[in-house]
């Protein structure tokens, strides 16, 4: 708790040097509506500037979906007043605000298009920003980040975000009970995979909600890490085509076609992606005590394709339907070896020939009502997600030290989603909406494991085995929000109920006894998930915000499935199907200070964890050599943070993204470790050891970008993560620096990019445990890579935003990528 008072105190201070002293704003209101003068239809986020009679900028804002604005607190005197939007010709207007005329009425402004300046629309900014909204910061992708490659190398210049390089797994404020959507809708692919697949280049912006209201759901302990993709709001045939290739060791290629064709009734949109890669890894542990040197070698080799086709239909001003599918396809393999040298001069090899394809499948309807009173709306959407797997795995053993015989692991799995949503919006006033909602989420999971009889169980022995696994949960939730604003202040209250329902069946066959097992579990529970926002706009340049969120960790197929995630010679992982979910109490402050030249946000987060969700290493009873390691429920815990980001441009060629992010967690487990060496020890040797690990972690980065000319600039981005320590590792400090070029040509529509990463070769992983065996290890995989991108740009046409709604980014959107 002291520590907890201290980064307090220490982000107030920071809000009180930045205060600036109080400004004296008027009350002048000027309000309008926009129109496309050829389609004669409202046109929204139209950018509407204001200036005073030297042209210096006073304030701003956009248009609404129906076209309206309304700028207040205008000081007296003479302002102007411009319309600009791009494609279309810029309208000014010069009106007078005094004592007897504050509130200008504009009427309708009607923007024609401007047909000179079709061909030279470029819709990527060059560089990043970070932006602090109410429930969410949002990081829009420039063309900067956006040479990264993939979405998963591009997770990695993203502030508060983690990413494995190897596992592809992510973690939001150190933990990695986060959800990943596209678009604000869940995929059945594997977030590795999904991560993968998506060219950076397709990423409009990334948006972290740590702190999600009671409309979303309330799953994930560290939130949502919501990818917002690129959406053509272009009228007539416009598209994208976009390449990348890296190499080190081996090759990897990702490109991606994206083509749109909107009029005034519909916008119809494909898109094509594919990403194929060979990578290699390699690493070493050494077992101290046991003085026993394990090498491992993995090539991995991927192939994908991402296809998306979708319509939307405008049937008039008030009504909009929508519809689209997603149909992912993978193939992939994995040759591993791995090779034991004991301290008897003995060894085991172990060869690992694995193949597997996958393909998943997404149908969306969405249909949308406005109706007369501004804002009121009412939206159904119904997604339904199905998902296939097919892998085997073959394994065998040799050496002057093997006991363990040749065996190979068939796995199939079959998953499919759906989810129901249906909401209502009502603007009370002009400082009072309501929100209510109703949804339905039915997931079900089932996965045939098969074996020749010679693969582990989790009590250690080789047994033959055939065992099917079922889980199912059904979900059904009401939420309600309620936003007030008075004066600067802006409150949100929310509640979300949930009745939940899961089920769950492990049924293992003896294959040489022919007994079968069958182990049931259920549960079903009822809960309330409340939600609590409140702003303070003090000034133009100071905002400060407060946030309360209740939320929900279920576990995970992976953690509950009682069949091997992997088997090595001195290593196991299984799911416990008896694990419960964790509840999470969040609370959370954040302060934003714009600059003359940029922005700063900082803030601190504070959790109180129920029934923790935590690693278990255990003795594998079969051989003292080998750890079983699982998942179980632990008593409470908490965990606090302290984060600070920043835009700023120091001149006119140099700007910089950079961020600082450290978190503390006190993590608790339990762990077994022999007390003789394991050629010797027995059933009494093994000791159980309750473990309590205060792990503290921070993250550094900072990306640069220099700006030669119009065409050409230089990319930097440094990153430093410092040591920190989990149930079974304390991890070495990691650093490394990228460098990047872009040119752009043919008047704006093409993009050349080349990046040089990891220069100096320093990122891996490494480190030692003391649970429940003494090791060094270290893992190296193919950092220091090089990158050749291109993304041209084709068509022509002019902006025109009707958009339907995504609900759970509770934003505009039309035609995605993914």
């Amino acid at each position: 708790m002291k520590k907890i008072t201290q980064l307090c105190i220490f982000l107030f201070a920071l809000m009180a040097f930045a205060q600036p002293p109080k400004l004296d704003l008027r009350d002048g209101t000027v309000t309008g509506r926009v129109i496309d003068a050829t389609l004669n239809l409202p046109l929204p986020y139209v950018n509407v500037i204001i200036k005073d009679a030297s042209d210096a900028i006073i304030t701003g804002g956009i248009t609404e979906d129906n076209g309206n604005f309304k700028i207040k607190k205008l000081p007296e005197g003479v302002i102007k007043i411009e319309i600009t939007y791009i494609g279309y010709k810029t309208i000014v207007k010069e009106v007078t605000i005094g004592k007897n005329n504050r509130n200008i009425k504009l009427g309708d402004l009607f923007l024609e298009e401007d047909i000179a300046s079709l061909d030279e629309v470029t819709i990527v900014a060059e560089v990043s920003t970070i932006q602090q909204k109410v429930d969410r910061k949002v990081i829009t992708i420039g063309k900067d980040l956006a040479a990264s490659g993939t979405a998963s190398e591009l997770m990695v210049g993203i502030p508060s975000v983690s990413i494995d390089t190897q596992t592809g797994d992510i973690s939001l404020r150190g933990n990695q009970n986060v959800r990943v959507m596209v678009d604000g809708k869940l995929s059945n692919i594997p977030t590795a995979q999904l991560l993968k697949q998506i060219p950076s280049s397709a990423i409009k912006s990334i948006e972290l909600i740590t702190n999600p209201s009671a409309k979303y759901d309330p799953d994930g302990m560290s939130g949502i890490i919501n990818i917002v993709l690129h959406k053509n709001s272009m009228v007539g045939f416009n598209g994208s085509l976009s390449t990348n290739f890296s190499y080190e060791r081996r090759p990897k290629f990702n490109s991606a076609l994206n083509m749109n064709y909107r009029n005034g009734k519909f916008n119809l949109y494909g898109n094509y992606s594919n990403n194929i890669s060979k990578s290699f890894n390699y690493g070493l542990i050494n077992r101290i005590d046991q003085n026993t040197i394990q090498n491992v070698r993995v090539l991995d080799t991927k192939k994908s394709h991402a296809f998306k086709v979708g319509l939307d239909f405008y049937l008039n001003e008030k009504n909009t339907i929508s519809v689209f599918t997603n149909l992912n396809s993978f193939d992939g393999g994995t040759d591993a070896e791995t090779d034991i040298v004991f301290g008897n001069g003995t060894f085991q090899d172990q060869f690992i020939t694995s193949d597997g394809d996958n393909t998943s499948e997404q149908y969306n309807f969405d249909y949308k009502l406005d109706f007369d009173k501004e804002g009121q709306n009412l939206e159904l959407e119904v997604d339904y997600n199905v998902y296939d797997s097919d892998s085997e795995s073959n394994n065998s053993f040799s050496g002057s030290a093997n006991n363990r015989p040749n065996f190979f692991e068939l796995t199939h799995t079959e998953r499919d989603r759906t989810s129901i949503n249906l909401d209502y919006v009502d603007p009370l006033s002009e400082t009072t909406k309501l929100e209510l909602g109703l949804q339905a989420r039915l997931f079900n999971n089932t996965i045939n494991y098969e074996s020749d009889g010679r693969s582990q169980n989790a009590n250690g022995g080789y047994i033959p085995s055939l065992t099917n696994f079922d889980y199912s949960r059904d979900i059904y939730s009401a939420y309600v929000n309620y936003n007030k604003k008075i004066n600067k202040w802006n409150v949100q209250l929310g509640l979300r109920a949930e009745s939940a329902n899961v089920e769950t069946l492990a049924e293992e066959t003896d294959l040489i006894t022919n007994e079968v097992t069958v182990t049931p579990f259920d549960n079903d529970y009822f809960e309330l998930y409340p939600s609590a926002f409140v702003t303070l706009q003090a000034s133009e340049k100071n905002s400060y915000q407060f946030s309360y969120s209740r939320r929900i960790d279920r576990p995970g197929v992976g953690q509950i499935n009682p069949l091997p995630e992997f088997n090595t010679p001195l290593i196991s992982k299984f799911g416990n199907q008896d694990l419960l979910p964790q509840f999470t109490n969040s609370f959370e402050t954040n302060y934003t200070r714009k600059l003359e030249k940029g922005s700063i946000t900082g803030g601190v987060f504070y959790r109180r964890i129920k029934t923790e969700i935590s690693t278990v290493i255990l003795v594998d009873r079969a051989d003292f050599n080998r750890l079983i390691v699982t998942d179980d429920n632990f008593s409470n815990t908490s965990a606090y943070g302290l984060e600070i980001s920043s835009s700023y441009r120091p001149t006119s060629w140099w700007s910089l993204n950079g961020s600082f992010d450290l978190y503390s967690q006190t993590q608790k487990s339990i762990s077994e470790r022999l007390t003789a060496p394991a050629e010797t020890a027995t059933e009494a040797d093994i000791v159980l050891e309750s473990v309590e690990v205060d792990n503290v972690a921070y993250n550094f980065r900072v990306f640069n970008n220099f700006k030669v000319n119009n065409k050409l600039s230089f990319t930097a981005f440094a990153f430093y993560r410092g040591a920190n320590e989990s149930i079974q590792f304390e991890q070495d400090a990691m650093h490394f620096v990228n460098l990047g070029m872009r040119y752009n040509f043919l008047e704006g529509k093409a993009t050349f990019s080349f990046s040089y990463n990891d220069v100096f070769n320093t990122m891996k992983f490494s480190g030692n445990s003391h649970r429940p065996l003494r090791q060094d290890l270290q893992f190296n995989w193919e950092s220091n890579t090089w990158n050749l991108g291109l993304n041209y740009r084709f068509g022509g046409g002019k902006y025109r935003a009707k958009s339907r709604k995504n609900r759970d980014k509770d934003e505009k959107s039309g035609g995605g990528f993914i």
